[in-house]
């Protein structure tokens, strides 16, 4: 991520840490993260993990999407990149990512909030993607939706796979 993307992304956390009325030590300490990380990552530096976001996203209560919105940038790790490409204001709310994973990558992500379902489009590659209970394996063209509020992963094997991925945040009280 780029120093202009960086200081976008700490001044948006720190705004979001302020108005919940959290400490730079209880952000960082709910998030299981060290404070002095969290304190760079908000005067615009350091280099964040997708991890580390998805935690802060989690203990500010708000859905990854939200957290990064204000930066217009990749996000990534060895072997991810991941870009939000646009966030629903409707209800349900609806987020769309843009995401590549190098060949050999498995990717274990976090529940999210209740409800919440995912839909992967595979653009190029093979995909393995799913709950441990609910595995498909993706070739470019196929769709495949799951129910994203429990763990679950994406992998790669000998080919990577780019992909787009469409998150609805259902509400467990929702009536549709």
């Amino acid at each position: 991520m780029d120093k202009a993307s960086l200081i976008t992304l700490g001044q948006h956390l720190q705004q979001l840490r302020l108005e919940r009325g959290l400490s730079l030590s209880q952000l960082a300490a709910d998030a299981g993260i060290a404070k002095s990380n969290l304190s760079r990552l908000e005067q615009g530096n350091g280099n964040p993990t997708l991890d580390t976001i998805w935690r802060l996203a989690v203990q500010l209560n708000m859905p990854f999407s939200a957290l990064v919105a204000p930066v217009n940038s990749t996000f990534g790790e060895t072997g991810m990149e991941v870009r939000l490409i646009d966030q629903g204001q409707d209800n349900p709310k609806v987020d769309a990512y843009w995401m590549s994973v190098a060949p050999h990558t498995t990717r274990h992500a976090e529940p999210h909030t209740a409800g919440t379902t995912e839909s992967i489009t595979l653009i190029s590659g093979k995909l393995e993607v799913g709950t441990t209970e609910n595995l498909k394996q993706l070739s470019a063209g196929q769709t495949f939706t799951f129910v994203a509020d429990q763990h679950h992963l994406y992998a790669t094997g000998e080919h990577g796979a780019t992909f787009l991925i469409t998150i609805i945040y259902h509400q467990a009280n929702q009536h549709e």
